[in-house]
């Protein structure tokens, strides 16, 4: 089954409404220093199959899981799914998007 994915204005439209969905940042820290889309929780790919279980309370949430160009975050997806997380989905284009369509102000790098 393929990865469901979000676009950067479906997004922000999720953002704006009353059920915020949780953001995964599965990038490094280093990236994470220089643009985050926040709130969010930040667990690198490398270490998210092994930190699952911190983000359990949130399994039957809505997660959308970012990274720089939406790569990495279609793994990180994947692998909250395989976990039993029920509506997760991947942010196409991911936060390099998001500067370029919706916030300018978010760093591009």
């Amino acid at each position: 089954m393929p990865i469901r994915e979000i676009t950067v204005a479906e997004l922000a439209t999720a953002i704006a409404g009353p059920t915020k969905p949780l953001l995964l940042d599965v990038r490094t820290e280093g990236e994470h220093a220089i643009a985050a889309l926040e709130p969010c929780v930040l667990v690198p790919l490398h270490e998210l199959d092994g930190r699952v279980g911190e983000l359990a309370e949130l399994r039957d949430g809505a997660v959308v899981v970012y990274c720089h160009h939406g790569v990495r975050s279609r793994s990180g997806a994947a692998i909250l799914e395989a976990h039993g997380f029920r509506d997760v989905v991947s942010l196409r284009g991911g936060i390099d998007a998001w500067s370029l369509q919706v916030d300018p102000k978010v760093p591009r790098y």
